[in-house]
């Protein structure tokens, strides 16, 4: 199997460099903890659009061209996108690169779709079918509001364990010379379903999932917490961040102060009124463009395990009392002096 390490994990021969990146947030992400580390962040909740959605592919839209400039790579140089979002068909995502005329893959994995974009990416250009591949994803809370729950008129009220959904998008310019750290492993997740029903506790839904694959990763590299300067989860939030925690605990994993979830990092839930915490596509795709990859950058870190999970549910599943399917992508980044 030549790069398999394992039953769920590949080790890149050619690990790809991350040559560059972009994060866009709404206003509410820009007032939180990471507001000094967004590339753009729009008062303008339609981003000058019509309507939620438009908004949302705008701001996908935005937040490709930013990643391409600063990679020094206009678009036409890209030889494929791989892109989704949360919104029925991937609308979002697909309006927004309809001019693009660059190969295109549409990817669902809800929340997990930055990692999923990522693994996808990098063994295309690995695998010598690419030498340049944008991975891109997004968010926007009034288009999910008006898809999975309510229209933002109705007023309801969010149960302590609800997840906001983040206003936000990121962007990851993937290619085989460059400078910037390395994609060097993927472990790719398998479904689990705990068998939740409460859509308002999704973090409780998707911790079994992001349990299962460290577990995973953890045994087919024959690594553990220790040989990692950060590990992140999203978008997990405060519940499913706990409930993880538990889980690997009662696994033998030590996992310290090297833990952290996006989903609890985007906003300061003291004072935001996000409940537990962040969720969406954006979530954890920005705050690894905005907040991961330029502390690497810095040095900060050298060896990052960046652990995406989704709810794999739809307005249809939920409103039919269905469990909530779970899966967690993963992928480890690494910086070389």
């Amino acid at each position: 199997m030549g790069k398999r390490i394992g039953k769920q994990t590949v080790a890149l021969a050619r690990p790809p460099v991350l040559r560059g990146w972009a994060a866009v947030a709404g206003k509410k992400e820009g007032e939180g903890p990471l507001k000094n580390a967004f590339d753009q962040i729009a008062e303008d909740p339609y981003f000058g659009e019509m309507s939620w959605e438009k908004a949302e592919s705008r701001m996908l839209r935005i937040c490709f061209s930013l990643a391409c400039d600063k990679a020094k790579l206009p678009p036409s140089k890209l030889d494929y996108i791989v892109s989704g979002d949360l919104l029925n068909q991937c609308i979002s995502s697909a309006f927004a690169m309809r001019d693009t005329a660059v190969p295109y893959f549409g990817t669902y994995g809800a929340c997990s779709t930055m990692a999923e974009a990522l693994s996808l990416g990098a063994m295309l250009v690995d695998g010598g079918f690419a030498e340049r591949v944008c991975a891109v994803t997004g968010s926007h809370f009034c288009s999910a509001e008006r898809q999975y729950r309510f229209p933002l008129e109705y007023g309801g009220v969010r149960a302590p364990t609800a997840q906001w959904t983040v206003t936000g998008a990121g962007a990851v310019i993937l290619g085989r010379e460059g400078a910037g750290p390395h994609l060097t492993q993927i472990t790719t997740g398998v479904i689990v379903d705990a068998g939740i029903t409460d859509a308002n506790n999704m973090g409780a839904a998707m911790a079994p999932a992001a349990c299962a694959t460290l577990k995973a990763h953890f045994a087919d590299t024959n690594r553990s917490f220790a040989d990692y300067d950060a590990v992140f989860t999203g978008d997990l939030g405060a519940v499913g961040h706990d409930i993880l925690q538990s889980l690997l605990e009662k696994e033998g994993y030590d996992m310290g102060v090297k833990y952290m979830d996006c989903g609890m990092l985007i906003y300061d839930r003291r004072t935001q009124g996000v409940n537990s915490g962040g969720s969406g596509c954006g979530c954890c795709a920005s705050v690894l463009a905005a907040h991961i990859l330029p502390a690497m950058e810095k040095g900060i870190w050298k060896r990052v395990l960046f652990a995406a999970t989704g709810a794999l549910m739809s307005p249809t599943s939920a409103q039919q009392g269905e469990s909530i399917p779970s899966i967690c992508h993963a992928v480890v980044i690494e910086r070389e002096d």
